[in-house]
């Protein structure tokens, strides 16, 4: 039995498959390109690695693809057998295990597992940036900022991934509100890793939430090294320094950004659909014509809009069906979205029929120009939208939807206290889209005094 980088067992023989592991881990933590061909070079030398196989399946479903779910069952069997065959370390037990949970529609259980791991080391880099990465997609920020600060101690300077967990510390104080502690965090573990993209966008997520554009811009530019390298993470940072010029009021270098870099592969990874539908939606809320760029996006919606992986995903692809007008690829999915809610035996499908469904149906009514009703439905699913996954800056396109549809409508009083609210959450600080809805908000209110 051999320790890995985070001084974890493995039931690893062979140096160069261990070697192989190392990098395995680091590029995932650094959100890297090459993951997968370091983990395909570990299990061809070692194809009896329990935590290899359940590793290739945990990721696969991060991919929240409904059509991988087979490829990460087939993982499943194959670290299962490997298990019965060989002396397995606890953590290769519970990888499996977590993979057997997620698939049985309890990520939870998955979660679960993986703590377990950090209670037996808490120096386990990998599990813990799993179990942070999970719990990012169930929107669990308090859960994400517990699990990291009870292993925090165990990353000491001595430890070659302290970075990395910093960065997801980073991530959890922005996420939880603490703004300063998170951009300090951030900046320190870019420190002991410059390659920690996670991090940078942690504390890019800082300046965005605080209206702070010229610091995030330099933050992104100066700092290339930590996000060039990355998968398709480098478009979610692109998009973040889209949003940053969308606060400055620089329309025309956001439809730049979207069309070379954004959107410059035009894959239908939800990641990247989300980043791309939630730009454009933001944009025509700005009044700019966005021409044909939704056409593309509805059409990949509509390929995927019976998935049910990641509610969060099924959010923008209605979105983008609503938005290009696609009304019975809209009444389908929302009959999808009925039908999940009335049996929701996973936890994912709980999450689609509450807030999901009435969302679902408030981002329908404002495709269609019902203003009233999407901003019933919309600011009904408000309270609980965090479960749907994603960051406060992510979900926030939802919410700029709720306020646009209640000005439209004539909820007036309670489109303020909305707009007030998502300032609070941004520690009293009045971003560009705020200050021009209360200005908008003001006019209509004095205006109706008037009348």
């Amino acid at each position: 039995m051999k320790n890995d980088i985070c001084d974890g067992n493995v039931s690893i023989t062979d140096p160069t498959a261990l070697e192989e592991w190392n990098s395995t881990i680091r590029a995932f933590l650094a959100h890297g390109s090459q993951t997968p061909v370091h983990l395909g070079a570990v299990l061809e030398r070692e194809p009896g690695f329990a935590m290899g196989h359940a590793a290739k399946g945990l990721f696969t479903l991060m991919l929240g693809r409904r059509e991988l779910i087979a490829a990460a069952q087939d993982a499943l069997d194959v670290a299962l057998a490997a298990l019965r065959q060989g002396q397995p370390a606890l953590r290769e037990r519970l990888w499996c295990r977590a993979l057997s949970a997620w698939l049985a529609g309890r990520p939870s259980g998955a979660i679960a597992a993986m703590e377990e791991a950090l209670l037996d080391n808490p120096r386990d880099t990998l599990s813990a940036k799993v179990s942070h990465a999970i719990r990012f997609i169930l929107g669990d920020h308090y859960g994400m900022r517990r699990s990291i600060e009870r292993v925090l101690p165990a990353h000491g300077p001595d430890h070659p991934l302290r970075g990395f967990v910093l960065g997801c510390h980073a991530f959890t104080l922005e996420e939880t509100g603490d703004y300063a502690a998170a951009e300090a965090a951030g900046l320190e573990g870019l420190r002991h890793a410059s390659d920690d993209a996670w991090g940078l966008h942690a504390v890019a997520h800082v300046y965005d939430m605080t209206h702070q554009p010229d610091r995030g811009i330099s933050l992104i530019e100066e700092n290339c090294g930590s996000w060039l390298h990355c998968n398709n993470f480098r478009y979610h940072v692109w998009w973040h320094k889209a949003l940053l010029h969308l606060d400055r009021g620089e329309l025309d270098k956001v439809i730049e950004l979207y069309d070379t870099e954004v959107r410059h592969d035009r894959t239908d990874d939800y990641r990247d659909f989300s980043n791309a539908s939630s730009l454009l939606m933001r944009l025509e809320l700005e009044g700019v014509s966005v021409g044909d760029r939704w056409n593309e996006l509805a059409d990949l919606a509509e390929t995927r809009a019976n998935d049910a992986c990641v509610a969060f995903a099924d959010l923008h692809y209605m979105m983008a069906l609503s938005q290009q007008g696609r009304q019975q690829a809209t009444q389908a999915m929302l009959e999808r979205f009925h039908r999940d809610a009335a049996a929701p035996e996973a936890e994912t499908l709980r999450i689609i029929a509450d807030p999901g469904l009435t969302a679902a149906e408030g981002l329908a009514a404002y495709g269609e120009g019902r203003y009233a009703a999407a901003f019933r439905n919309l600011a009904q699913a408000q309270p609980r939208m965090q479960t749907v996954g994603g960051s406060h800056a992510q979900r926030d396109v939802f919410e700029r939807i709720t306020i646009d549809a209640g000005m439209r409508a004539g909820y007036l009083s309670e489109t303020e206290a909305l707009i007030r609210k998502r300032t609070a959450l941004r520690g009293g600080v009045e971003d560009a889209f705020a200050a021009a809805r209360m200005q908008q908000l003001s006019a209509a209110m004095r205006l109706a005094a008037s009348a």
